[in-house]
């Protein structure tokens, strides 16, 4: 029999909050996490703002401990730290398993969708520019080995691999048990949910830390979203600039974040005493096998995925109470994912509340799908839905119910929520309010 998996803490730093409830009521608000960029000199980009994390007190709240001997983590790993610390908590796990046996510290794991860490620019230029040999227009590799070796910090040149943040969950919290990462673009976090989930399911964890981080806003991450077209460049209305599904959205805004769930088996969680958040039921993941940065055109992949979501979880599209879209704002996402709710969803598609929280918090890369997930869990919570901001006159192709402007109360006890990433990456998990008999 399939064990099943349930929710019992979460955590999130983002641009809205340093908290879940903090987020949560910033997004029912409406406010907006988008602002110029700080973090580099962006004046001359194209796009000259994004939604970052600007205070980070949320770092000086943690343990001394964590403090200290993770003070060199990279960005997007600090980012982790803080919202696995607070979903930690809230599931009433002790501080760390290592020297306890009350839990099988070998059956508690990771598995992250995370990005990889910053890279050390002002030193890796340096670097390079002492070592550019102008009389051959090439690098001098010896003059490289000398220079770098003497400016590049080591702690800095690992923290840019994406397995980082991981490593740092399981050193703090006495993981034993199974630790991955994926960084499959924009899908990661999610997909990184769904893939702890089946590793719960068939018995080889108990607890898993899951979720995602990502910090892109550094020169090369936006100059390469900028390269690609994808980024919005409303320099002129940036509190208005990400928006999904209107007709006159140009693309999305880069934001940065960390949120974190704990999924544990059912057992597990009422043995603990632990409070359930909500279920996890459904998990599709699928490929389009198409282009880098576009879904095909008629949503083969997307629609795929939600299919088998809704066929692990043994529902049809009428007992989906709630979509969180991945919506974008970039003109081919919105307008495919309609197309893959229409076409998985039919006449229900039209019956459906659907929005993007993406419209206020920017988007978070690999750290999205986990960030949008928290939302659902809130929504179910609270039996309301989060609302699609700054939809005013949706685009002819996006005519579906996108909760427009403002939150709407209703009864909410199954969600979808999607991801859809580059690379032709999908996937869709369905989660519902727990009980005990189902």
């Amino acid at each position: 029999m399939t064990r099943r998996v349930v929710i019992t803490g979460m955590g999130t730093v983002n641009p809205l909050g340093h908290d879940v409830e903090t987020t949560w009521k910033n997004l029912l608000e409406c406010r907006c996490g988008i602002e110029m960029t700080e973090l580099f000199d962006a004046s001359t980009y194209p796009t000259k703002f994004s939604a970052e994390v600007k205070d980070w007190s949320f770092w000086d709240k943690l343990p001394q401990e964590i403090q200290e001997k993770h003070k060199n983590a990279a960005r997007n790993s600090k980012l982790m730290i803080a919202a696995a610390y607070q979903a930690w908590q809230q599931a009433k796990l002790p501080a760390s398993l290592n020297g306890q046996d009350q839990i099988n510290a070998g059956k508690v794991g990771v598995y992250l969708g995370a990005g990889e860490g910053p890279v050390d620019f002002d030193n890796f230029i340096a670097a390079a520019a002492a070592s550019w040999d102008n009389t051959t227009n090439s690098m001098a590799w010896d003059k490289w080995a000398q220079v770098a070796s003497s400016r590049l910090s080591a702690e800095k040149e690992i923290e840019q691999e994406p397995n980082m943040p991981a490593a740092h969950l399981a050193s703090i919290f006495g993981l034993r048990g199974p630790c991955y990462s994926c960084l499959t673009a924009c899908a990661a976090s999610t997909q990184a949910i769904g893939e702890a989930t089946e590793l719960i399911r068939n018995g080889q964890a108990d607890i898993l830390v899951t979720g995602g981080a990502h910090s892109m806003i550094h020169p090369l991450g936006v100059t390469g979203f900028n390269r690609l077209t994808a980024l919005s460049t409303r320099n002129d209305d940036i509190k208005t600039s990400s928006r999904p599904f209107e007709i006159d959205r140009d693309g999305f805004v880069m934001a940065e974040g960390g949120s974190a769930i704990i999924l544990e088996e059912l057992e597990s969680a009422l043995k603990r005493g632990a409070t359930i958040l909500a279920e996890v039921v459904g998990y599709g993941s699928t490929a389009d096998a198409f282009r880098i940065t576009d879904q095909h055109e008629t949503g083969r992949g997307g629609a795929a995925a939600v299919k088998l979501a809704l066929e692990d979880a043994g529902m049809k599209p009428e007992d989906i109470d709630y979509i969180s879209a991945h919506g974008t704002g970039t003109s081919e996402n919105d307008k495919i994912e309609t197309l893959v709710i229409k076409s998985v969803f039919g006449e229900q598609a039209y019956k459906t509340p659907i929005s993007s929280v993406k419209s206020m918090l920017g988007h978070l890369i690999a750290a999205a799908g986990a960030t949008e997930l928290i939302t659902c869990i809130t929504a179910i919570r609270d039996n309301i839905m989060p609302p699609t901001t700054n939809l005013k006159t949706p685009a002819p192709e996006c005519d579906l119910d996108y909760i427009p402007n403002a939150p709407r109360k209703a009864q909410v006890d199954v969600c979808m929520s999607n991801s859809f990433g580059f690379g032709g990456q999908n996937n869709t998990i369905i989660i519902k309010k727990f009980s005990r008999d189902a």
